[in-house]
């Protein structure tokens, strides 16, 4: 997301908007230390009250000292709304058809990449946020929205990045989006960057698409244009996440997502007839699982031996370690998609630049508590602007960087 200084968000949702990339900022470690130095500086300025966390949540990381001031409601109990949040399957399936975020219309950009994939972006003012939505999740859907609206009622601009074809994007190549793919998003970062060079940039991405993002800043490492990250309802190690999705009541929702892909593979068959080798369209095409899909399509696209050599080298748990850039992740106890046995708890303690926040409940994409619930805002929208806002503090007050008058446009691109 970015915001216009008065002197920058499962489906991915802008990159310059959603994952805020740091493109004003060079790509040395020593600027993203300095970063951390001031927003450091800056915490001492905050309400006192704000910088213990309550004991309903769970809270580490390298950088907690630092962050925590900046979160205002984090003293505040995490109170799950009753009826709803006392089943994680319950929570997770009423917050997808009832949350009623504000009509938008957002500004649609096809861009053209490289090996000749179209991808869906659009874009908001000078301080950016990309967004990143989870599998087969795009810029409609809700808890996107929610905190799009959000940030452009605080004068940011947002970009939300739709996978190829989620969102209703097109697909013009035999080759959708996976968990190991970094290409679209390195260009979408690089095209955001290019159009708002004085921008500080930063992202953040929901289930699948956070997976992807925290990959890419791990990848980046201290070259990342990115100037901070969050992650939402991270799978974090896709074995385990394999694991648990074939058990019990997650079978609905491995069905669901399997007939969702289904349904976009379908509508782009034409272009996968006669590719041979070892794909198996019968079976991608009518796949009764997410990882039968897999493996009749995905890990054949991307070059890997099997389903789970696909999963264990997509995984974002081995990429914490390398993050150099500030990245907030929150995270579900209760989630039953995104098993809490999952979370690299440990590379996050040792990391500098990372903090966690897991709550007690809240399913997987749901967090229906707060002073919004039960059809408002999930709970973690507050908390991720206070993270947006207190990482764009320092270089809002030193950077020239001029206002336009478009600070509440709302882009979609797509690749």
């Amino acid at each position: 997301m970015a915001k216009a200084p008065s002197g920058f968000a499962a489906p991915f949702s802008s990159i310059r908007h959603l994952t805020n990339f740091p493109f004003s900022l060079t790509s040395s470690q020593t600027t993203h230390f300095s970063t951390l130095r001031s927003t450091a500086a800056a915490a001492s300025l905050l309400p006192e009250s704000s910088t213990n966390p309550h004991p309903t949540l769970e809270l580490i990381g390298g950088a907690a000292e630092t962050f925590l001031p900046a979160l205002h409601t984090i003293h505040l109990p995490y109170l799950p709304y009753p009826l709803i949040a006392w089943n994680r399957h319950v929570e997770t399936i009423f917050a997808y058809p009832c949350w009623k975020p504000p009509a938008s219309s957002p500004g649609i950009e096809c861009l053209r990449t490289s090996d000749g994939g179209p991808s869906l972006t659009g874009s908001g003012d000078d301080r950016h946020c990309s967004d990143l939505p989870g599998l087969t999740g795009g810029s409609g859907d809700t808890y996107v929205r929610h905190m799009l609206l959000r940030a452009r009622s605080k004068q940011w601009r947002v970009v939300v990045f739709n996978s190829r074809g989620c969102g209703d994007s097109p697909v013009t190549t035999a080759q959708f989006y996976s968990a190991s793919f970094l290409g679209d998003i390195s260009e979408v970062v690089e095209h955001v960057g290019k159009r708002y060079p004085r921008s500080n940039l930063y992202a953040a991405g929901w289930s699948l698409g956070a997976n992807i993002l925290v990959r890419y800043v791990g990848q980046e490492s201290f070259s990342c244009p990115l100037a901070g990250a969050i992650s939402l309802c991270n799978p974090f190690n896709l074995i385990i996440a394999d694991e648990d999705f074939r058990k019990g009541f997650n079978i609905i929702y491995d069905k669901a997502l399997s007939n969702s892909l289904c349904k976009i593979f379908k509508r782009h068959a034409l272009l996968f007839e006669d590719i041979g080798g070892e794909y198996n369209i019968p079976l991608a095409a009518n796949a009764k699982s997410v990882r039968e899909f897999d493996d009749g399509l995905t890990r054949v696209s991307f070059g890997f031996k099997s389903v789970n050599d696909y999963y264990s080298n997509s995984s974002s748990s081995d990429s914490i370690k390398n993050v150099s850039i500030p990245l907030l992740c929150i995270q579900a106890e209760n989630d039953p998609i995104a098993p809490s046995r999952g979370i690299p708890r440990e590379d996050i303690q040792k990391n500098p630049n990372c903090m966690l926040i897991v709550t007690p409940k809240g399913g997987h994409l749901g967090w229906v508590a707060g002073r919004e619930a039960p059809f408002g805002a999930p709970w973690t929208d507050p908390i991720v602007m206070d993270f947006l806002e207190y990482l764009e503090k320092p270089s809002s007050s030193t950077d020239l960087l001029s206002s336009s008058n478009d600070a509440n446009d709302l882009h979609q691109l797509e690749v």
